[in-house]
């Protein structure tokens, strides 16, 4: 009777699951970036809609409120510093675009660009 080899070998396993790993650690890494995002978005959108229609909009103002709710949202990165807040005809705009960098192992590392503006009529 012939015998033939039926499933998979430790090598044909390890050529499946070293990709899904590597992509899972990555989800893993890019999570926490990600939910720092959307608190910095809905920062912003917060900002914008607390103070849309108000006649003494002025960039301190704008700052301080930025302030606060970063400190409220214990958000860390990107600094209030590097939201842009400008004015634009007759609305005020805050600009977050940045960059967030993370290692990944041996040098190699995700690079994730965001870029979120909020008008404020």
């Amino acid at each position: 009777m012939k015998r033939t080899q039926k499933g998979i070998t430790f090598i044909g396993w390890l050529v499946l699951l070293i990709p899904v790993a590597i992509v899972g650690y990555a989800a893993i890494r890019l999570t926490p970036v990600y939910l720092n995002y959307m608190k910095v978005a809905k920062a912003l959108d917060r900002i914008a809609e607390e103070n849309a229609g108000e006649q003494q909009l002025n960039v301190g103002s704008v700052r301080n409120a930025l302030d606060r709710q970063f400190d409220i949202d214990a958000i860390n990165y990107p600094p209030t510093s590097a939201i842009a807040v400008r004015k634009e005809g007759v609305n005020w705009v805050l600009v977050a675009d940045y960059e967030d960098m993370i290692p990944m192992f041996a040098g190699i590392s995700l690079v994730v660009k965001f870029d979120k503006r909020a008008v404020v009529p």
